[in-house]
C-alpha cells in the first residue's frame, strides 16, 4: 500500500528545541485538516482586532478551523513544492503565506464564505501608527460634547483648551490628524475622545484551494 503524502517526514532542524514539539504538533494538525476539510482559504487581516476575530471563529465554529501566524511552519506542513506537498497542488498556497495571514479549513459552502468576508467590515478606533484615511480639523470654540472634567486630559494631549463657565473651549483651530500620515499616540487618544472611528477591521481572502479545482486567486 503506497505511503500517504501526509506521512512524509519533514525537517524542522531550524526550530528551537523548546518549541519543536509544539511546531511538530501544528504540522500534524494542519495535515489532518487538509484530509478532513474540502476547502482551504488563505486570508489576511486589515486592522487586526482579536475580539472581532473571535466573532468570526464563532460564526464558523461548527464547520471550520482557523490557523494564524507561523507562516514557515504552515508552509512546511502543506509542502513548499511538489515533492513535499501533502496534497496535489497545495504547495502553491505556501507561496502566499507572507505577512499577517492565515489559513481557514472549512466544509462550509465556498460561495457563502466568500460573500461573508466581502461584507465583513467593522469600524473601530485607529491605533497609533495607522495611516489616517482623512484629515480631521476642529474649529476654535466650545466643545460641548465633553464634560468639563476631561479638560486637563485634552490639554495634556496637546489640544489648546480652556474652561469658560464650565464649558471646554478650543482657544484656536486644531488639527487632530492629517490624511496620509501615521496617527500619533496622542492623536489616537483624541480621536477616541471624539468617537471618530477611522479604522476598519476586515478579513481579505487571497486565494482558495480544493482537491477538485486546485488553487484559485481571490485577490
Amino acid at each position: 500500500m503506497p505511503r500517504s503524502k501526509r506521512d512524509k517526514d519533514v525537517s524542522l532542524t531550524r526550530v528551537k528545541k523548546k518549541t519543536r514539539g509544539a511546531k511538530e504538533g501544528l504540522v500534524h494538525q494542519l495535515r489532518e485538516a487538509v484530509d478532513e476539510y474540502p476547502h482551504v482559504f488563505v486570508y489576511e487581516f486589515e486592522n487586526m482586532r482579536s475580539s472581532k476575530f473571535v466573532q468570526v471563529r464563532q460564526k464558523f465554529k461548527s464547520n471550520s478551523r482557523f490557523y494564524f501566524g507561523k507562516n514557515n511552519v504552515m508552509a512546511i506542513a502543506l509542502g513548499k513544492d511538489k515533492t513535499t506537498e501533502c496534497a496535489t497542488g497545495i504547495s502553491k498556497i505556501s507561496q502566499l503565506l507572507k505577512g499577517q495571514c492565515g489559513l481557514m479549513f472549512t466544509s462550509a459552502d465556498k460561495d457563502e464564505v466568500i460573500q461573508y468576508f466581502r461584507e465583513l467590515k467593522d469600524a473601530d478606533f485607529a491605533r497609533a501608527g495607522v495611516i489616517a484615511p482623512q484629515t480631521i480639523d476642529l474649529s476654535a470654540g466650545p466643545l460641548e460634547q465633553f464634560a468639563f472634567s476631561v479638560e486637563p486630559q485634552l490639554r495634556k494631549l496637546g489640544m489648546p483648551t480652556s474652561l469658560v463657565k464650565g464649558v471646554i473651549h478650543l482657544t484656536q483651530d486644531f488639527r487632530v490628524c492629517t490624511e496620509g500620515e501615521a496617527i500619533k499616540p496622542e492623536e489616537a487618544k483624541i480621536l477616541k475622545f471624539l468617537e471618530e472611528k477611522l479604522s476598519v477591521f476586515q478579513v481579505n481572502l487571497k486565494a482558495y484551494w480544493s482537491k477538485q479545482t486546485g488553487l484559485k486567486d481571490l485577490a
